[in-house]
């Protein structure tokens, strides 16, 4: 079997059901058929991929080793793939979309289902990346355009349309001595923001916009952060918070999202911290009929998130 896909697909329920029958039974092959392809994969290697003396099965150093090519495999075949659309289908306009995890899953659905509506013909690949690799692709023609928040940090060799906005809160979760029982939303003058600053806090990497942000507001305060624990998402960041791990300074859009906990949400002043969203191209660019519309689709989204 050719088809990288399926061959992974087997391993992993081989793997997860640890017995070739009950495997099979789930994949609706046979047993005789799944274990005869293992050994013909394993015989085509010279070598063992998986180890079925213990239980539950393991994948063998060499296991990993193909696992891992599969997968590289699989990927390249996308990437080849959507690299061919513009030339395999030359009348179908594909838009290539940067844009940051944190986003993807909040403001995708509110751009892209009425885009689509009205843009039948128009084929969308998404890249999910931090802001600077998605800048620096869209500077190099890598991506069509960027959906990204505080453009006050783009590139200069970008041209951005800003739409909307959110504001900022501070997480205070129960195990914290400035939590109060029975509020949700504190007044902003609840606390002084120095005190709240100088407590240990969640953050997102140093490579997330809202980081720059956040790292701004304890520049501002001449405060040397505690941070106690990193996470490459800010919306892990936000369930950590909200776990009692500690603080941390994050969007309505993405509390929104999580599970209805005790918590006090402080709000920032936007003078401090503030969320602005965008769209970016290439400056000079020449934009195709299809990116035109998506400009105009965002613009006329309102995009206010908030908590009530």
């Amino acid at each position: 079997m050719n088809d990288s896909e399926t061959v992974l697909h087997f391993i992993d329920v081989l793997l997860k059901e640890s017995n070739f029958t009950r495997a099979a039974s789930e994949l609706y092959i046979s047993q005789p058929y799944l274990t005869q392809l293992i050994k013909r994969i394993e015989k085509k290697l010279g070598t063992k991929i998986i180890d079925r003396e213990t239980i539950p099965f393991t994948l063998t150093q060499a296991g990993v080793i193909y696992y891992n090519y599969l997968e590289t495999k699989i990927t390249n075949k996308q990437k080849l793939t959507e690299q061919l659309t513009q030339y395999v289908s030359p009348h179908q306009e594909v838009i290539r979309i940067g844009v940051l995890e944190s986003l993807d899953t909040f403001l995708l659905p509110e751009l892209l289902p009425q885009f689509l509506l009205k843009n039948p013909n128009i084929k969308i690949q998404l890249s999910e990346n931090f802001p600077r690799v998605s800048e620096a692709h869209l500077l190099h023609e890598q991506i069509d355009c960027y959906l990204g928040q505080t453009p006050e940090s783009l590139n200069r060799g970008l041209d951005f349309y800003v739409n909307g906005g959110e504001s900022y809160f501070v997480i205070i979760p129960p195990t914290s001595k400035f939590f109060k029982k029975g509020h949700f939303i504190l007044k902003p003058q609840e606390y002084d923001i120095k005190e709240i600053l100088r407590e240990p806090f969640v953050v997102s990497s140093t490579n997330s916009a809202i980081r720059h942000q956040v790292n701004g507001a304890f520049q501002k305060f001449h405060i040397k952060p505690n941070i106690i624990l990193e996470s490459s998402s800010i919306i892990t960041a936000t369930n950590l918070a909200i776990k009692g791990v500690g603080l941390t300074i994050s969007a309505a859009s993405i509390i929104k999202r999580m599970a209805q906990t005790p918590i006090n949400l402080l709000p920032v002043d936007q003078n401090l911290i503030q969320i602005k969203y965008f769209i970016a191209v290439k400056h000079g660019q020449a934009l195709k009929p299809g990116l035109s519309n998506l400009i105009r689709t965002f613009m006329k989204l309102k995009i206010s998130p908030n908590i009530r």
